[in-house]
């Protein structure tokens, strides 16, 4: 790996960290420090920084802010940029009162950038913003020009979360179809309008009346997971939250953090906690039959990291994949948790660094697959738990790459996979995490709380 890739890969993640909290357009270059980083601020009071890509093609790089986004050279020259908001709205409309009239009184909002993607296959960015139940818009790669901006149909409108880390979206491409996008989304309370995952379709034209729409749907089935709402009468803010997403393979992943009701050893009443899990689809499923999910964390000394920060998804390398005995070219998820499971929004400082091998957590998901096609079990989802569906037997082979029958899902796994920790930090919480494979090496860049560059 060339140098100048070395310095991207440090300041992609810099950025990550530092646009987060620096909210004044200026460049900066500090000259105590033997390596520096080049600096990009704007001068508004407002704006902050919610979102960022790099184009790996070209070096550009993209960033979704509170009502613009912005794109920059290589050394953080700003070369376009695009205003989003703000715009009269109120939350509480639904479908937008750019559809149909709307009782509730209309106020000045922010744009707040909840996703931003590059389409590499189209040239074009995709942008979802907090304004009018969650709107995306299409944008020139080149020069951030509107190419499109749907909003006439109710699949639309992603998710009413104001958010910036609400939503997580994965795009598939193919060679001679249209692409599809893998969205993931809290739903705040409102899964009658919003599915917490859906899979739609990326037409080659940004105007076309089907972009975003379900890939599949018709009166029984579609490309979508909805959290029933009976839920809600046991978790009353239960949501799914998602921190990560990639595809491998036949799958499409998701990292989440995710309320559960627990009763504590030796306790009556039952407690609520937080629970990391990874959450598998296959890429071709469009009755998400395939839905499964397996609870993930870390345990270093006695102490229990489950409150799932960051991930990010690499190649073992030669060396490390010596040690785990897999194949350097097997994949493996770099992990941050914080400590213990309870408080999402203030998670404890305490924090650990771990990796998964991702075949092993496919290994577990086929195991559990294969013992509820024995009719062994439950389904076993918290967001299932009122109704404690029964597995049901049926007589067929599941291999590595099985997608699921219009039975026996979406399914859970109860048991957890324990991540191998690496690194633990006590004080300054880890936040994010970078990885890469250099001369045989796995090398992890983790930013911290206080933002603070490890490598």
């Amino acid at each position: 790996m060339s140098g100048d890739t070395w310095r991207w890969t440090a300041l992609v993640l810099h950025l990550l960290l530092c646009a987060m909290v620096l909210p004044s357009i200026a460049r900066q270059q500090p000259s105590h420090s033997k390596r520096p980083f080049l600096n990009f601020t704007v001068d508004m009071a407002e704006v902050y920084f919610n979102h960022l890509v790099v184009d790996e093609r070209k070096g550009h790089i993209y960033l979704g802010a509170v009502n613009w986004i912005y794109k920059l050279s290589s050394d953080l020259e700003v070369q376009a940029f695009h205003q989003t908001g703000p715009d009269m709205d109120n939350p509480k409309c639904y479908p937008p009162r750019i559809v149909q009239p709307c009782n509730e009184q209309l106020v000045s909002m922010n744009n707040i950038n909840k996703m931003l993607l590059v389409d590499y296959k189209e040239n074009r960015l995709i942008a979802c913003g907090s304004l009018y139940q969650g709107i995306c818009k299409l944008l020139r790669l080149d020069d951030l020009f509107k190419l499109g901006e749907p909003f006439h149909n109710k699949e639309h409108y992603l998710s009413g979360v104001n958010e910036s880390g609400s939503v997580f979206g994965v795009i598939v491409s193919y060679n001679n179809m249209d692409d599809k996008l893998f969205i993931a989304t809290a739903v705040d309370g409102k899964p009658e309008y919003f599915p917490t995952i859906s899979s739609r379709k990326l037409p080659k034209n940004s105007e076309a009346e089907g972009m975003f729409a379900y890939v599949f749907h018709d009166e029984f089935v579609a490309s979508m997971i909805k959290i029933p709402s009976d839920t809600f009468t046991i978790i009353p803010d239960f949501d799914i939250y998602y921190i990560y997403g990639f595809s491998s393979g036949n799958f499409v992943y998701f990292l989440t953090l995710q309320p559960e009701m627990i009763s504590p050893p030796g306790s009556t009443t039952k407690e609520q906690v937080y629970t990391s899990k990874l959450v598998r689809l296959c890429k071709e499923d469009t009755a998400f039959n395939s839905y499964v999910e397996v609870p993930i964390g870390c345990e270093k000394n006695g102490v229990e990291y489950r409150l799932l920060q960051a991930a990010y998804l690499s190649k073992a390398g030669a060396i490390l994949a010596r040690s785990l005995g897999i194949r350097p070219e097997d994949d493996i998820l770099f992990t941050v948790f914080s400590k213990g499971q309870k408080r999402k929004m203030k998670s404890l400082d305490e924090s650990a660094l771990c990796i998964f091998v991702l075949k092993k957590i496919n290994d577990c998901i086929k195991e559990r697959l294969q013992s509820c096609y024995r009719g062994e079990g439950t389904l076993d989802l918290a967001w299932l738990k009122v109704k404690d569906i029964p597995c049901s037997s049926a007589l067929l082979t599941i291999d590595d790459n099985f997608c699921g029958l219009d039975m026996n899902a979406p399914l859970g796994v109860s048991e957890m996979v324990r991540g191998l920790p690496i690194f633990t930090e006590d004080r300054d919480r880890m936040t994010s995490v970078i990885a890469y494979v250099y001369k045989n090496h796995s090398l992890a860049f983790v930013g911290t709380k206080s933002g603070k560059l490890k490598k």
